[in-house]
């Protein structure tokens, strides 16, 4: 096999339409674009989700639902997921910059403490919101819940 004598597989390629190029070639005239029309204008484009007049999806599907523009949002961290940071980093206080340092939250998300799980020792606790149940359970355990 030699560089100069590569082309492609048989079938592989097609030459491309050329539209306009006089009535001799059968594709002069109208340019493959019929009669009239929007469509065979110069410049026409069609909008998006146009459906040829039929009423289109977005259309036909009714809106619902809201988004409130005020909601704060918490990532929620379980005791049961704090306890095993505790016994693996072998720590008695734990805040917000740990939580993130682990993988527990993301750089800019509010924590809020919930409930599921159980701590075995007192842990100081600093995050930015706390179920009841959750500030029960870390003072139950002899730890205390600072918010921010």
């Amino acid at each position: 096999m030699k560089l100069h004598t590569l082309k492609p597989a048989k079938g592989s390629t097609k030459n491309r339409k050329r539209i306009g190029r006089g009535q001799g070639s059968g594709r002069g005239g109208t340019s493959t674009r019929g009669h009239k029309g929007a469509q065979s204008r110069s410049g026409y484009s069609r909008k998006q989700g146009f459906e040829g007049g039929q009423q289109p999806l977005q259309r036909r599907v009714p809106k619902f639902g809201f988004r409130n523009p005020t909601r704060v949002a918490y990532q929620a961290v379980n005791l049961d997921a704090i306890q095993e940071l505790v016994e693996k980093l072998d720590i008695t206080k734990v805040d917000v910059e740990a939580l993130r340092s682990n993988g527990l939250a993301g750089k800019k998300d509010l924590i809020k403490i919930l409930n599921r799980g159980e701590l075995k020792q007192g842990i100081e606790i600093t995050a930015h919101a706390f179920s009841a149940s959750a500030i029960a359970s870390i003072e139950k355990a002899g730890g205390t819940a600072i918010k921010l």
